[in-house]
């Protein structure tokens, strides 16, 4: 990784460190609240570092952890995860217009760093990014993410095994505070996660599909129903202004 910062001012890795600072701070209480659940969930210290290694996408992770404590099979974990993170294709195609490097193979690398956060800090940045600025703000929000995990799972450890138990519930909690918020700015967002329960409960209590395939379904079905309506409803929108 250090070569990708070759031929290209130090500053620019510094500024990328210096901005990747507050990043860092933000996925702290995070990533040690991931460490904490995997090892509640069953995981070891040395697979909850390696999926932060790894996969690196705090939604995607936790989602991850609500799989595997249901049992559900490693193709759906896979696939849900997949479609959680299709957004960063869009994230890494806007972020490319504004990407000064012509090595295909430093932003191939960097990709994998593209965070919510990190393509956030990167975007509204003034100048154009570089290889060095996004190397700098990646590293800084990659440690942070990894060692903090394994933290949160040492803390976990040390905690007594009724309250490691207890701690599944607060997998639950996560999942809701990071819905509601986007449910009190969208009525979208609220007939979304309605529907998409109203399906998992219909499938799970039919025994139609098992837990995971039954949250795949439900989300991809939810999510074009929800498309489809709005689409309709630009296109009335659309004929009553001829």
């Amino acid at each position: 990784m250090a070569e990708l910062a070759v031929g290209k001012p130090s500053g620019e890795y510094k500024k990328g460190v210096q901005s990747g600072i507050s990043i860092a701070i933000g996925y702290a209480p995070i990533a040690l609240t991931f460490g904490l659940l995997a090892k509640t969930t069953g995981l070891s210290i040395g697979e909850t570092a390696l999926m932060s290694l790894l996969v690196f996408a705090g939604a995607a992770q936790y989602i991850s952890l609500s799989l595997l404590s249901l049992g559900t099979g490693l193709f759906e974990i896979v696939l849900t995860t997949f479609i959680v993170n299709i957004r960063h294709f869009l994230m890494s195609t806007s972020l490319n217009e504004k990407w000064d490097d012509e090595q295909a193979a430093n932003k191939v690398i960097l990709s994998f760093g593209i965070t919510d956060e990190t393509f956030s800090v990167a975007a509204v940045r003034e100048e154009k990014v570089t290889s060095g600025y996004m190397l700098g703000l990646i590293s800084v929000s990659y440690a942070s993410w990894v060692i903090c995990s394994g933290l949160g799972h040492l803390i976990g450890a040390s905690l007594p095994q009724t309250l490691q138990e207890s701690m599944s519930v607060a997998l639950y909690a996560m999942f809701v505070g990071l819905l509601v918020p986007s449910m009190k700015k969208s009525a979208k967002v609220v007939f979304l996660a309605i529907l998409a329960a109203c399906f998992n409960t219909i499938f799970t209590l039919t025994n139609t599909l098992s837990t995971g395939w039954a949250i795949v379904l439900s989300t991809l079905l939810s999510a074009v129903i929800v498309e489809w309506i709005e689409s309709v409803k630009n296109r009335h929108r659309g004929q009553g202004h001829e």
